[in-house]
């Protein structure tokens, strides 16, 4: 193990800063990239996966990972399946599809941002479906109402505050 453990995962393979790939890369577990790939990055189907693209990293292709942490430079499309980090010397150039979304002041995005329909979307662990905003309103005037309380559309502004 190179690194220690974040958010889970450790991160066992490193790209040196003056390393160069010149095609597809396909990895489990975790990868740094200092250096640059031209081709895509993909995380290998079924196992967890998280790819931290430094401030010195590049990558001209697709990415399609669990977790990304991006601190460098991608010219092309971006999928995160479970979080996308885009710290503040993050620069995207391509669409991004992403479960959750971690943005640092100074990150560019210069394409779309798409959030993941709920289909899509693993189970994460904060993730609450929530009711309706008119199921949730109609439910507290009832309940208000069985109480013998006024709700506080018909209340006055002295009640409202109250």
């Amino acid at each position: 193990m190179l690194f220690s453990k974040k958010k889970g995962l450790s991160i066992d393979t490193l790209i040196g800063e003056d390393s160069a790939i010149d095609g597809d890369l396909v990895f489990a577990g975790g990868l740094r990239l200092d250096g640059r790939v031209r081709g895509n990055v993909t995380a290998a189907p079924g196992k967890a996966s998280m790819l931290v693209v430094s401030e010195k990293g590049m990558v001209e292709g697709e990415i399609s990972v669990g977790h990304l942490v991006l601190n460098g430079t991608v010219k092309g499309p971006v999928h995160a399946a479970d979080l996308l980090e885009l710290q503040p010397q993050a620069r995207v150039l391509g669409d991004v599809r992403y479960a959750a979304l971690e943005m640092h002041q100074g990150a560019l995005v210069e394409g779309r941002l798409m959030p993941l329909v709920q289909g899509e979307v693993k189970a994460l662990p904060n993730l609450v479906e929530a009711a309706p905003a008119a199921e949730v309103t109609e439910a507290a005037v009832a309940d208000t109402a069985a109480a013998g309380e006024t709700p506080a559309a018909d209340a006055s502004p002295t009640e409202k505050a109250a």
